[in-house]
């Protein structure tokens, strides 16, 4: 499912206009992007964790020529799916 698609199905389910649900999903997205950047985490009850977590820097290979590059720390953003989401997949 791309972006076009859950837009789609949340004016679906919610009965709203498709650019009623753009906007809302556009919100959600944007709200955990800058809590991210922020260094906060989001948990969603049920459905899962999103938080930043730091990598650290390392050497690894260019795979063409084989030569040695550095990779630069960064900040990786990870989520954790919650165990009612876990539950629904499997079932």
């Amino acid at each position: 499912m791309n972006k076009k698609e859950l837009i789609d199905s949340v004016a679906d389910e919610a009965d709203m206009t498709k650019e009623a649900a753009a906007a809302a999903v556009d919100a959600m997205l944007d709200s955990i992007v800058t809590t991210l950047k922020s260094g906060d985490s989001v948990r969603i009850a049920g459905f899962g964790n999103f938080e930043v977590t730091k990598r650290k820097a390392s050497t690894g290979r260019n795979p063409r020529t084989g030569e040695p590059i550095q990779i630069p720390a960064a900040m990786v953003p990870k989520f954790k799916a919650g165990k009612a989401l876990k539950e629904a997949v499997n079932s």
